[in-house]
């Protein structure tokens, strides 16, 4: 009897020890809050992204069509922009434009926040050129370079993050994607702040006005405006600057490359009446057929169509101004 209990006590050990052999330990992500990351196998099976995060499910966007951030004269929200901590770290964010300039590695965040509100009470939105950083001014505006492959974009500051020392900046899937950041979860980047007070906004305004020559300006000034008015460049300004004012806003709800997928999109839109009064067309160009709406007068309408979009029909409407 004794020969048979150390013999099962024998068998158990070799047992237990062939499994801590052959045990796996899914590695912890090394990622916080905000940063998107692959396993090193690639894929996505199990919880690949950190926190069940990811890209949306719909691949059809084209995201080299969503335009930067559109620069404008923003107001500090007085409470986004307080002293703060998260994990132990104390934060003291500008209140007001400063120069900056900082490289540092930039992480991205996507479905797992998509719809959430942001920390200036913003409902983030991962197809939309945005970002998260601890101390700039929310809002503020900043160029962010890829300086890998030379790739630029403009995006808004709306959110806090990413709490991790060793990242500087969070940005929107579609950010990062038109840098060329989304494979790899994160990279190097080049972060300058944008002033975009009004006098620097109006200089920006007449560097473009130099670049275009003045081709859509008539150079004669009538008779009223000769008595005021003595300089064709200063004169021509203002013209552009409303005519910038006016933009259209548009809502694309989808991008595909068959023709029939943007059909289908849009009599959906059309049957649940989505689009109000605005038109929805098929729209062909660069090889892909955009399903859009619009024009809208404001952007404030186009955000409200393209809200009622995706909550009715569960995808990625985007607002763009062409």
């Amino acid at each position: 009897m004794a020969i048979f209990q150390k013999s099962i006590i024998i068998l158990c050990m070799a047992l237990l020890t062939a499994c801590a052999g052959t045990s796996s330990t899914k590695p912890e992500p090394t990622n916080a809050k905000n940063t998107t990351t692959k396993q090193s196998n690639g894929s996505s099976k199990g919880g690949g992204y950190y926190l069940d995060d990811g890209p949306g499910d719909n691949t059809g966007i084209d995201f080299d069509s969503i335009p930067d951030a559109q620069l404008k004269t923003e107001k500090p929200l007085v409470s986004s922009n307080k002293p703060y901590q998260a994990l132990g770290q104390k934060y003291v964010p500008m209140t007001s434009y400063a120069p900056y300039t900082k490289r540092g590695v930039a992480s991205w965040y996507g479905k797992r926040y998509h719809g959430r509100k942001t920390s200036s009470g913003e409902v983030y939105d991962m197809y939309s050129m945005s970002a998260a950083h601890t101390t700039l001014p929310i809002p503020s505006f900043v160029k962010v370079v890829n300086p890998a492959n030379g790739k630029a974009v403009v995006v808004r500051v709306n959110d806090r993050g990413p709490f991790k020392s060793d990242r500087l900046i969070d940005l929107s899937y579609a950010a990062a994607h038109k840098l060329g950041l989304v494979a790899n979860g994160s990279g190097m980047v080049e972060v300058t702040a944008i002033d975009t007070s009004p006098e620097a906004l109006k200089n920006t305004a007449n560097i473009t006005v130099a670049k275009a020559e003045l081709t859509n300006i008539n150079p004669t000034p009538t008779q009223d405006q000769s008595n005021s008015i003595t300089d064709n460049t200063l004169s021509a300004a203002p013209a552009v600057s409303n005519e910038a004012r006016s933009t259209s806003y548009y809502v694309q709800a989808g991008a595909f490359k068959n023709e029939a997928n943007g059909e289908l999109l849009q009599k959906k839109i059309l049957d649940l009446d989505l689009a109000g009064d605005a038109a929805v067309t098929n729209v062909y160009n660069n090889g892909l057929h955009r399903v859009r709406l619009g024009p809208f007068a404001n952007k404030k309408e186009a955000d409200i169509q393209a809200n009622k979009v995706r909550k009715q029909l569960n995808i990625s409407a985007i607002v763009t101004n062409q």
